[in-house]
């Protein structure tokens, strides 16, 4: 059984900066997109960006575009979620989710879908992200 535990969040002024871990463990899958989505009070959830086990790449929201970056440690099983320039928008509980079947990388004007499919996928603890203007 996958276990997600995400943990970085809190609070920030505008412009400032937040990174958000993600450990994993159970993943038996070798071929997954790994990530975040977030719900802001009264919003719908949006899918912020993901990393493909497979080949390392990475979709965003474009939203968090030239903002936001996740990398991953392959070794440690973690991910992370370098938030840059945050904007109050950014206030959300975030979650770390998995998408066991991803669509191909290989196939381009996919990345909402990708997102997308990370709302419906296996999501872990939340962690809270709150941005002061």
């Amino acid at each position: 059984e996958v276990q997600l535990q995400a943990s970085g969040g809190g609070m920030a002024q505008t412009g400032g900066s937040l990174r958000l871990t993600c450990a994993a463990s159970g993943l038996t899958f070798d071929r997954y997109n790994i990530g975040w989505f977030r719900q802001a009070p009264g919003k719908e959830r949006e899918g912020v960006s993901c990393i493909s086990s497979s080949d390392g790449s990475t979709y965003y929201a474009d939203s968090v575009k030239g903002r936001f970056t996740i990398s991953s440690d392959n070794a440690k099983n973690t991910v992370y979620l370098h938030m840059n320039s945050l904007k109050p928008e950014d206030s959300a509980v975030y979650y770390c989710a998995v998408d066991y079947n991803p669509p191909p990388n290989d196939i381009p004007g996919l990345d909402e879908i990708r997102l997308r499919r990370l709302l419906l996928s296996s999501w872990g603890q939340e962690t809270q992200v709150t941005v002061s203007s």
